[in-house]
């Protein structure tokens, strides 16, 4: 689906020595999978996301979106393929005086859609993402979450095949993020739409994403399965944004009188037959559980326990 092979981007400010937002990246993000790009601010993951529909060129390196290279693509060849990929921004970009169903509807006029078949769109997608109320509303008449649907809405209204999520929940309190993340797997679920996601929170990678790639300094320092990630990070980077999200550390105080050596155990509760799971319970039944987290969504529920042996 998504091929990202050595890219790199590089901004030059006057005749200062150029700077290096993204170095030698290579990614690739197979169909119908939610990935997650994490990192701190200045990281270069929202440059990233920004190749992967070329509003921003490489300066190096090549972006395959469904096999063709988007990053040599040039005026209307380059139009057609962004056509097939949606993007919802962390501030909304909404038009102000157009309604909700007009906000949506700019972009299959811009696509060139028929005006006949326009408005039944518009109606199917607001029902999609629990707006066919607010139609005729304006933006400033919605609160944060329902801006957001609007811009999911318009981005998906085309029918694309790749979904682009730059910082899609961090305007947004934890209760609305919760509902848009959900929206995001319904889609991804009932569409089969791709989705690439970038934030720079870790429980949201957590919670919607399958694959994930961790970016410091403009490199992916570490990727793969969430799962897996957050297990068993292996960068010091990963270490930290795990160890900021997941609270697995004893206080001082109970380790010293502690018997025993202390362990860690991960679980994956899927697929788990009951003969298993009594086995465990019983394996575990003379050790003592100080601390239990979650690693991953509750789909795919997944846990991380300590015990003294």
């Amino acid at each position: 689906m998504i091929e990202i092979e050595k890219v790199c981007v590089d901004f030059t400010a006057g005749r200062g020595t150029p700077t290096r937002a993204v170095d030698n990246v290579s990614l690739h993000i197979a169909a119908g999978e939610i990935f997650g790009i994490v990192g701190t601010s200045g990281a270069g993951k929202s440059t990233l996301l920004r190749t992967l529909n070329a509003l921003t060129r490489p300066s190096q390196g090549r972006v395959n979106v469904n096999g063709v290279e988007i990053s040599a693509l040039e005026g209307k060849a380059l139009r057609q393929a962004r056509q097939r990929i949606g993007m919802i921004f962390q501030h909304f970009n909404l038009m102000h005086t157009r309604t909700v169903a007009q906000n949506v509807a700019f972009s299959l006029k811009a696509a060139g859609w028929e005006r006949s078949n326009i408005a039944p769109r518009v109606a199917e997608i607001l029902t999609l993402v629990g707006l066919a109320d607010k139609a005729n509303r304006f933006p400033v008449q919605l609160s944060g979450g329902q801006k957001q649907r609007v811009g999911i809405a318009r981005a998906i209204a085309n029918h694309p095949d790749v979904l682009l999520c730059d910082e899609p929940t961090s305007a947004l309190d934890l209760e609305t993020s919760a509902t848009i993340l959900a929206l995001l797997r319904q889609i991804n679920a009932q569409l089969g739409i791709t989705i690439v996601l970038i934030t720079h929170e870790m429980n949201v990678i957590k919670s919607i994403c399958d694959r994930v790639a961790v970016m410091s300094g403009g490199k992916v320092v570490e990727s793969g399965e969430v799962f897996d990630v957050f297990a068993h990070p292996q960068h010091a980077f990963t270490q930290q944004l795990v160890s900021h999200t997941l609270n697995l550390t004893l206080p001082e105080r109970l380790r010293e009188h502690l018997p025993g050596q202390l362990l860690k155990f991960c679980l994956s509760a899927i697929r788990r037959s009951s003969q298993y799971c009594r086995r465990w319970r019983s394996s575990l039944a003379s050790r003592s559980i100080f601390c239990m987290a979650r690693l991953s969504t509750s789909a795919n529920a997944r846990w991380a326990f300590w015990w003294c042996n």
